[in-house]
């Protein structure tokens, strides 16, 4: 994880959003529709649905699309069926793919992250054959814009919370926690004042792969595919990207 920077990513992407925010709505409100039905409607009780409700309103999702998702987790009826898999795989040279996928029809899910696969160079593995490759770390990023705070100032105050690990560039603190740590590290931060810019938990490969360049474009398609697929929460990889577009 040292030396690996997640921002330069998060950057690309939320640039990305504002052209498809009507799809990533349509993602958060299954997130929010699955946390509030598995762990109950009530945020201040339910850290998985307040980490969610956070990232919805970071991507101005509207109040009521949010209200509107928990109701009909809670509301009498079946309602939807999904169910949360992991699809692990390799892209062009060997690169390790992650995708968390929400769905209501496995099959149709599977088939078209097997074609995106398929189509660009990589090839769908078997369970766990790259998981491993990952670690699960609850992630937080501070942009240094107008924040008059050093480097050791910002470690005191990230070790206090009881995070993991600080990385800093020009632009941005980056804080790595424990998972089960993650909740109580991003309040106790909050509550020394930091605005957070991104909190989440992720996947954090342990160690980059090199990509050669006559497949850099290849490997992004295939991200680029999957991303598009509605059923598509989220996809990690391990390649040694400069960025992400």
């Amino acid at each position: 994880m040292s030396g690996h920077s997640k921002w330069s990513k998060i950057k690309g992407a939320k640039g990305a959003a504002d052209q498809k925010r009507g799809k990533i709505f349509q993602r958060l409100s299954k997130e929010i529709y699955m946390a509030a039905k598995n762990s109950g409607p009530d945020p201040s009780s339910n850290p998985s649905l307040r980490l969610i409700i956070d990232k919805a309103k970071a991507a101005n999702m509207p109040n009521d699309n949010i209200t509107r998702a928990i109701k009909k987790a809670t509301s009498a009826g079946e309602g939807e069926n999904y169910e949360e898999i992991t699809y692990e795989g390799y892209g062009p040279n060997g690169v390790a793919v992650l995708v968390h996928a929400l769905t209501d029809n496995r099959n149709r899910t599977a088939t078209n992250i097997r074609v995106a696969f398929n189509k660009n160079g990589g090839s769908l593995g078997e369970s766990g054959s790259v998981s491993y490759m990952f670690d699960r770390k609850g992630y937080i990023a501070i942009e240094r814009e107008d924040l008059e705070v050093d480097e050791d100032t910002m470690l005191m105050s990230v070790l206090e919370a009881g995070g993991e690990e600080l990385q800093t560039s020009d632009e941005v603190f980056e804080i790595y926690t424990d998972p089960t740590d993650f909740d109580a590290v991003s309040e106790a931060l909050k509550a020394e004042g930091y605005v957070l810019a991104e909190a989440e938990v992720t996947m954090v490969p342990q160690t980059l792969s090199a990509i050669p360049a006559d497949k850099e474009t290849q490997f992004r398609t295939m991200l680029e595919k999957l991303d598009e697929d509605d059923d598509v929460s989220e996809v990690f990889h391990n390649a040694d990207l400069d960025d992400e577009e």
